[in-house]
């Protein structure tokens, strides 16, 4: 498994792993759009640590698994080695008492340094797969909070275009955990994240060969079922590190 998944951190009670882009998390019933043959982390988790596969709400679906990821974004990812576990983080998630921060690439200059982006989210009306922070939602509006702040602006070409755009990186931290709130939130604040092919757009913007979206969980903060305060970190992966170095070359 560490030739595929980079393992952070494992105790007797977690799993702590940098998931890459590309990769689903787990299966979701009855859902068509899987494709044959497609690899999904909770199959290698019960492959490696078969006792994972009897803990979690639906361990049959998602053995383990206490959080999600996107398929295309990258970064760090706790699963549950046992039901105790399991039920613990859990509760840490639901009382907001795992701080979390995610690195974003977004389309265009955020005015301001720091931000809170506080917009209930539904699911949408035209597209299924798509939440969002609008009127145009429909059903249940969940609330949905995200801090972000300001790390660094850029404003050039990129090597296939001689139009010049406008990017800000940013730190982004999450409050409450709904599907896709990032991505939903800049888009409704007209920031879609960049090279995002749900959210950004008929023609997302993907500077410098990048080919999903620029969204990497790069930092958890909890205190572990043995009392352990850890500090969980997963670098930018390559893809995303080579996007910002042509941007800052081309300021």
């Amino acid at each position: 498994m560490s030739e595929i998944i980079n393992i952070i951190y494992q105790d007797n009670d977690i799993i702590a792993v940098n998931k890459p882009a590309g990769m689903t998390v787990h299966k979701v019933q009855g859902y068509k759009v899987h494709k044959e043959g497609e690899a999904f982390l909770t199959d290698l988790l019960v492959e490696n640590f078969p006792e994972v596969k009897e803990v979690g709400d639906e361990p049959e679906l998602r053995p383990g698994i206490v959080h999600r990821l996107d398929k295309e974004t990258s970064g760090v990812l706790l699963i549950a080695r046992n039901q105790k576990a399991f039920e613990y983080l859990k509760s840490l998630f639901q009382q907001k008492e795992i701080i979390k921060k995610y690195v974003v690439l977004v389309v265009g200059d955020l005015k301001q340094e720091k931000g809170v982006i506080d917009l209930p989210i539904g699911r949408s009306r035209s597209d299924f797969r798509k939440k969002l922070a609008s009127a145009e939602a429909k059903g249940e509006l969940r609330e949905a909070v995200t801090e972000y702040r300001v790390i660094e602006r850029f404003s050039g070409k990129n090597e296939f275009s001689d139009k010049v755009n406008l990017y800000t990186l940013a730190e982004a931290y999450p409050k409450t955990g709904r599907t896709h709130q990032i991505r939903a939130h800049f888009k409704a604040i007209g920031h879609p994240v960049v090279c995002d092919f749900l959210y950004g757009g008929k023609k997302p913007i993907c500077p410098f060969g990048l080919s999903r979206h620029f969204l990497h969980a790069n930092f958890l903060e909890f205190t572990t079922p043995g009392g352990i305060r850890l500090k969980l970190e997963a670098d930018l992966p390559e893809d995303l590190r080579k996007a910002l170095e042509g941007l800052r070359k081309n300021k």
